[in-house]
């Protein structure tokens, strides 16, 4: 089964309808029907709150978390062999520390990452990257 990784970037396309929001519903659907996996990092997930509370207020950040939470994404917790393997992926390829959890949970599941960030560029010759259209 195809193993896919968000990071934040590509639960903020989906809430704020950026461009890539399509591809994000197709990869939804897919896990929905069962023929592929969604994992994303729980601290990847407190980024995508943490966003929207800037820039629309915690009432709007609240109803995003509760609608993510019916979407067929599989959180992963962060224990201390994943905070240490991060901390290496971040090492590694000069990334920030939040982005390398959505890395080597990559890395972990022999998983695609999917985002719209241009940071990972320096990991895809490491990890498959499903890149969102940025534009």
């Amino acid at each position: 089964m195809k193993t896919y990784v968000f990071d934040s970037g590509a639960l903020l396309a989906l809430f704020e309808n950026c461009p890539g929001t399509h591809k994000i519903n197709e990869l939804l659907k897919e896990a929905h029907r069962g023929h592929s996996r969604i994992l994303m990092s729980c601290v990847n997930f407190g980024e995508v709150y943490g966003k929207i509370v800037c820039d629309h207020g915690s009432n709007q950040a609240l109803w995003a978390l509760s609608a993510a939470r019916s979407l067929p994404i599989d959180l992963c917790e962060v224990d201390e062999q994943r905070a240490v393997d991060a901390q290496n992926v971040k090492t590694k390829y000069n990334l920030y520390y939040v982005d390398s959890f959505a890395a080597a949970l990559a890395i972990e599941h022999k998983a695609t990452l999917v985002t719209n960030d241009s940071d990972f560029r320096k990991l895809s010759r490491t990890v498959p990257v499903l890149w969102l259209k940025t534009t």
